[in-house]
């Protein structure tokens, strides 16, 4: 089978539409481009036009993945920007998204899953829990010192 290239035209026309589903990284954008045999200088005059009119967004991008991935999947700030450095955002854009997470709502949503999660452990030993739970919650990003928090909240209770 051969490979079908598009021209810059219908390329443009065709990421547009791929940017406007849902919000894009740079990264995501050149890939798809050079997937469809779009290189060199009309890759750069695409993106660049995606910019211009504002298909293309980093800061946009980083922020709405932030507010996905932690209201969602209920990712911790450490594991979101991971992601966001694998996606080659820069620093300041990812300072912005971490913005989005609210300090009360991330430190609930801690405490429920960590609730949740002990519900489920509750015929190990207890010293087995903590470690578990601790574990399961730096799996999914949160910070040290915010776990060891819902921990005093968690076990303080009976």
């Amino acid at each position: 089978m051969t490979k079908k290239y598009l021209s810059q035209d219908q390329a443009l026309s065709n990421i547009q539409r791929y940017c406007a589903l849902q919000d894009r990284c740079h990264a995501e954008v050149r890939s798809k481009l050079l997937e469809w045999g779009i290189f060199g200088d009309a890759l750069e005059e695409i993106i660049s036009a995606l910019i211009t009119d504002n298909f293309l967004n980093e800061e946009r991008f980083a922020r709405s993945f932030a507010r996905g991935k932690f209201r969602i999947k209920h990712w911790g700030r450490i594991r979101i920007l991971s992601e966001l450095k694998s996606r080659r955002i820069s620093d300041y854009c990812i300072r912005k998204a971490l913005t989005e997470i609210d300090e009360e709502d991330y430190r609930q949503t801690l405490l429920s899953l960590l609730q949740k999660k002990s519900a489920e452990l509750t015929q190990l030993h207890p010293a087995e829990q903590k470690q578990n739970l601790l574990r399961f919650a730096q799996q999914r990003g949160f910070e040290s010192d915010i776990i060891f928090e819902s921990f005093q909240t968690l076990f303080s209770h009976p």
